[in-house]
C-alpha cells in the first residue's frame, strides 16, 4: 500500500530544497571570489617585494664590484675613485678603452674605464630596450670615499613603498622611499 500522505510530504520536502541549491551556489561563489581576490593581492605584494629585493641585491653587487675594481688597480690610485656624483650624469666614454690584453693602460686610464663602466651599470645604461635604459637601479646614486686604505661605498636608490625616512649618508636625495646599501672595505 502506498501512503498518499507520505507521498505529498515527499513532494513538499523536494520543493523546499530547490531554493537552497541556488543560495548555496551564491555562497560558494562569494567564497571563491574572495579567495581569488586574496590570491591576486598576495601576488601583487610578492611582486613588489621581489622587485625591492632585486634592487637591493643589485646595489650590493655594484658596491662589491667597485671595491674589486679598486683592488685590481694600483693602491696609489684609490683617491681617483672618490666621488659623490656617480649616477647623476653618465661620464663620457674614456678615450682609451682597457678591454683587451693588447691595450695596456696606465693606472689613471684604468681608473677612468672602471668609473665609466661602473657608472653605466649603476644607471642601467648598459642594458637597453629600444632607446630606454632598462637595467640598473631606479634613480640610483653612489658615493665613494677613501680614508687611507679604508673605502666606503654608499649606493642609494628609489624603492617602491614608503618607509621611515632614513639617512642616505649624504649620498643622493633623501625621502621616504629611498633605500641604501653601505659597504666598507679595506684595499691594500
Amino acid at each position: 500500500m502506498i501512503n498518499i500522505r507520505g507521498r505529498f510530504s515527499f513532494i513538499k520536502h523536494t520543493q523546499l530544497q530547490n531554493g537552497m541549491t541556488f543560495i548555496e551556489v551564491l555562497i560558494a561563489l562569494v567564497i571563491m571570489v574572495t579567495g581569488i581576490l586574496g590570491a591576486v593581492a598576495m601576488q601583487a605584494i610578492a611582486k613588489k617585494g621581489s622587485f625591492d629585493a632585486m634592487q637591493r641585491s643589485l646595489a650590493s653587487s655594484l658596491a662589491q664590484d667597485i671595491v674589486e675594481r679598486m683592488r685590481s688597480n694600483d693602491a696609489t690610485a684609490l683617491a681617483n675613485y672618490v666621488g659623490t656624483d656617480y649616477g647623476d650624469v653618465l661620464n663620457t666614454v674614456p678615450t682609451k678603452r682597457c678591454k683587451t690584453s693588447t691595450s695596456l693602460c696606465t693606472t689613471t686610464e684604468l681608473t677612468l674605464n672602471d668609473q665609466y663602466e661602473w657608472e653605466m651599470a649603476l644607471m642601467g645604461a648598459d642594458v637597453k630596450s629600444g632607446t630606454n635604459h632598462t637595467g640598473g637601479l631606479v634613480d640610483g646614486r653612489a658615493c665613494v670615499s677613501v680614508d687611507n686604505n679604508a673605502v666606503t661605498v654608499v649606493i642609494t636608490w628609489q624603492g617602491r613603498s614608503e618607509l621611515v625616512n632614513g639617512s642616505t649618508e649624504n649620498c643622493g636625495a633623501t625621502g621616504s622611499k629611498r633605500r641604501q646599501v653601505l659597504v666598507e672595505a679595506f684595499v691594500f
